[in-house]
């Protein structure tokens, strides 16, 4: 009986260890990465935007949002906690407001496509306008 306690208390030191060792990876969406690197943020910064002209919400990373606004116009929002599976392809964000607008300490909900189920959720930062990077007209 004891050699039995002895393999069960192992393999459970094993699993705690395998458990420590195996922290998820945090997913890049490339794509929204590269777009976000053509801009540069301004100082202007909103706490809302009106959910009437957002076109999209781009997960760069779990913690970093590119919101498309209008044609051609961009914002960054740094979300105040980490929305796990935000950038899984099959995914989507889905929000409530009691305004028509998507404001700071809104909540985002991660909803899987295929299943329909709750993958995380996150808090909405503030709203940073982004401007294109300045061409160097040195490197021309």
């Amino acid at each position: 009986m004891k050699s039995i306690l002895i393999i069960g208390g192992l393999m459970g030191g094993l699993l705690a260890a395998a458990s420590c060792a195996s922290t998820p990876v945090e997913r890049v969406n490339e794509a929204a990465a590269a777009k976000l690197a053509e801009f540069d943020r301004t100082d202007d910064v909103r706490s809302c935007i009106s959910s009437r002209t957002i076109n999209s919400l781009t997960a760069v990373d779990e913690s970093t949002l590119l919101v498309r606004v209008g044609v051609n116009e961009y914002y960054v929002n740094d979300l105040t906690s980490r929305c796990n599976g935000a950038t899984g392809n099959s995914n989507r964000f889905e929000y409530t407001t009691s305004t028509s607008q998507l404001c700071r300490n809104d909540i985002l909900r991660v909803v899987d496509n295929t299943g329909g189920f709750l993958t995380g959720s996150c808090g909405v930062g503030s709203f940073v306008k982004l401007a294109p990077k300045a061409v160097d007209e040195a490197a021309q």
